[in-house]
């Protein structure tokens, strides 16, 4: 059985929307395809009419800034992120979650429009994006829209977008400033295809001692991208030392929902390793911000 009867390469975002709602069936669109065509292979989804291919708008693959914003295309793949200098510059949390995805082939097709389509709440790119504050560039028939990145998430797999009228056009991600930095960690099982137990992001900014301003996500947290908005309130405007650590770590603890996944890791040792990774995430953070304390806005970043 066919699992689609129509392939639409459209050229722009008003032509891919076009051919995904005029479809005399059902239409999705598709860029790397790691996770929607192996679903479809496999019978998790049922055949579609039309897939739309997104890999042909310019837009969709553009990264570069935009009114003093990083602009990452939704159908960028993965591993291009990693490589542009631009995100390293301004999202090192990013470049070093895009490295950790799966292997180079994935690496090569996937994109982090997809995994957020898909609902994927602890991704590992999902993960920074969270700790990076993005926002998410959403097109439709009756114009575009900007929201925060988490409220396209409603629950594991399951998305606020309309993925038969709307598409993900791309992310903004805030460019780093003077004391400002970001780190991402995960902790994975070495057999196989290394499988993600716990992930972490972190951006903070500092000053001297004290930091200011942190953004802590940590997967799986939850049904949805989990911030830690318990723990940064603890560490917020605190001197970074073991008491400012203990207190965020506490309020993480209470605040993160950890499950048990019977491929993966149970939610107790999930619990007894999530604080050495938060520990080196922030301090490796920290550490950045300290090292760019005269950054001025022009010079590469680490």
């Amino acid at each position: 059985m066919n699992l689609w009867q129509e392939y639409k390469k459209p050229i722009s975002v008003a032509e891919a929307l076009e051919a995904l709602t005029s479809a005399p069936g059902p239409a999705l669109p598709v860029a790397g395809g790691t996770d929607l065509l192996l679903d479809l292979r496999q019978g998790r989804h049922s055949p579609l009419h039309t897939l739309v291919d997104l890999t042909f708008v310019p837009e969709l693959a553009a990264i570069e800034l935009r009114a003093g914003r990083l602009f990452i295309g939704a159908a960028a793949p993965v591993n291009r992120v990693a490589l542009d200098p631009l995100v390293n510059e301004h999202a090192r949390a990013l470049v070093e979650a895009c490295n950790l995805i799966a292997g180079p082939q994935v690496r090569n097709t996937a994109t982090l429009g997809g995994n957020v389509a898909h609902a994927l709440p602890a991704a590992d790119g999902t993960i920074a994006l969270t700790a990076l504050d993005a926002q998410a560039e959403i097109a439709g028939l009756s114009g575009r829209r900007h929201t925060p990145f988490t409220s396209l998430f409603l629950g594991p797999g399951n998305s606020a977008l309309n993925k038969g009228e709307e598409l993900i056009v791309g992310f903004y991600l805030a460019q780093i400033k003077k004391g400002q930095a970001s780190c991402f960690k995960r902790i994975m099982r070495p057999q196989g295809v290394a499988l993600p137990i716990l992930n972490c992001a972190v951006w903070l900014e500092r000053e001297r001692d004290s930091v200011m301003d942190i953004h802590i996500a940590v997967g799986p947290g939850g049904a949805t991208p989990f911030r830690a908005k318990g723990a940064e309130k603890a560490m917020r405007g605190q001197s970074f030392n073991d008491g400012s650590f203990a207190m965020a770590l506490e309020a993480l603890l209470a605040e993160a929902q950890f499950r048990t996944s019977a491929r993966r890791a149970s939610a107790d040792y999930r619990k007894h390793i999530v604080s050495g990774l938060f520990w080196d995430t922030l301090e490796t953070a920290w550490e950045r911000a300290e090292l760019d304390q005269s950054y001025d806005g022009h010079k590469p970043y680490c």
